[in-house]
């Protein structure tokens, strides 16, 4: 199986005015992120808003990158669902587009037991002869994943190649490290935790904030690998700042889009009931994207 590093992007839905998916604009960010010089590609994450897409359309979307992206990175798939016989339902189908993989995210609305989830990602697993990635993020779900269920899994299952951590603990990054750090890749999942998990022996970052500075994340790997420290940390300062406003500080589906807007980049608004930001928010961000030499404008 694939041992996958790097920066990979969950880059979000694109939609125009009706809310309908732009393939135009969706062709765009996908070479747009190419050019920027992210690692992979992870469709129809949570900044994908996969819950609010049909079953066709995240189909469609998932066409739409495999084409567009036509095999210079790598094209993941989320598939995660609250249903695991769903979830295999549409990994099955992704496949057969061509996808390279999959972030599997754990059960969500009903909160499973730790011997659920370990049967959820079994299940998976066994049906689905692709590399999974598991993602745990209790912002969505509500809990994080078991330590030892994750570690459990690792070690039964060889398609599982990695874990997407979204929880923001360094705590947990560097226990996910320690145990399994040899043997799958270890990801960062949150905009403050890109050198934190490569320092502490991650092997890169799946984060909402490569939508918007996709080149100061991959700059800041790149420094790390080539041992600048010190322009590393100063990079993740930077988006430290970037990820407390447009993730923790304002709607994330909503600041996000606005802020990749701003940067001409019209990927429109998240779907209804998700609302636009204000416009004093807007001016916020506008500031901040500004102060990071994001904006010139």
């Amino acid at each position: 199986m694939v041992r996958w590093e790097g920066i990979f992007v969950p880059h979000v839905t694109p939609f125009d005015e009706n809310e309908e998916v732009s393939e135009e604009v969706l062709r765009e960010l996908v070479n747009y992120f190419i050019e920027s010089g992210i690692h992979g590609l992870v469709t129809l994450g949570s900044n994908g808003e996969f819950p609010n897409l049909s079953f066709e359309e995240k189909l469609r979307v998932l066409e739409i990158v495999v084409d567009e992206a036509n095999g210079r990175i790598p094209v993941i798939s989320g598939a995660g669902d609250s249903a695991t016989r769903e979830a295999i339902r549409f990994a099955r189908r992704a496949l057969d587009i061509g996808v390279d993989g999959f972030l599997v995210v754990s059960p969500y609305y009903f909160k499973p037991s730790d011997r659920e989830v370990y049967a959820y990602y079994s299940r998976i697993a066994e049906a689905i002869d692709a590399p999974i990635i598991l993602y745990s993020v209790p912002k969505f779900t509500g809990y994080h994943l078991s330590l030892d269920v994750v570690e459990k899994l690792a070690n039964e299952y060889s398609n599982i190649v990695g874990v997407k951590d979204s929880g923001g603990l360094v705590s947990r990054i560097a226990e996910l490290i320690r145990r399994l750090g040899k043997r799958i890749s270890i990801f960062g999942g949150t905009g403050d935790m890109i050198y934190p998990t490569l320092a502490l022996g991650g092997h890169g970052a799946i984060v909402a904030i490569a939508n918007v500075a996709p080149r100061k994340c991959v700059e800041l790997y790149n420094a790390f690998r080539e041992g600048n420290l010190e322009k590393a940390r100063a990079l993740q300062l930077e988006l430290n700042y970037l990820n407390e406003i447009l993730v923790k500080r304002y709607n994330q589906l909503s600041a996000i889009k606005t802020a990749m807007n701003l940067r001409g980049l019209r990927v429109g608004n998240p779907r209804h009931p998700t609302s636009p930001l204000r416009e004093e928010e807007v001016e916020h961000i506008k500031q901040v994207l500004k102060e990071l030499g994001l904006l010139t404008t």
